[in-house]
């Protein structure tokens, strides 16, 4: 019989880091994280579209609009705020 309590669950999850980033080429970039659902609560709002943060230095950085640059990654803005990440 396995134990699906909250505590269970978090126990077999990696700690979340202090910058991610959802781009593979990044090296903040840590696929284990990405195993399990994530989200982010910037400035006291839950945010779905961002692509890397850091909590310790407050910020975010999200797609702008549909702008890409010239090999077809999206333009990205940074945002400064108090960033929070949790496990859903």
């Amino acid at each position: 019989m396995t134990d699906t309590t909250p505590a269970a669950a978090a126990a077999d999850r990696p700690a979340l880091p202090d910058h991610l980033s959802v781009d593979p080429r990044s090296p903040h970039h840590v696929a284990a994280v990405f195993q399990h659902d994530i989200g982010i609560r910037f400035n006291g709002k839950d945010r779905t579209d961002v692509e890397e943060y850091c909590v310790s230095e407050g910020w975010v950085k999200v797609p702008a609009g549909k702008t890409v640059d010239r090999k077809g990654h999206p333009l990205m803005i940074k945002l400064k705020g108090k960033v929070e990440a949790f496990y859903k």
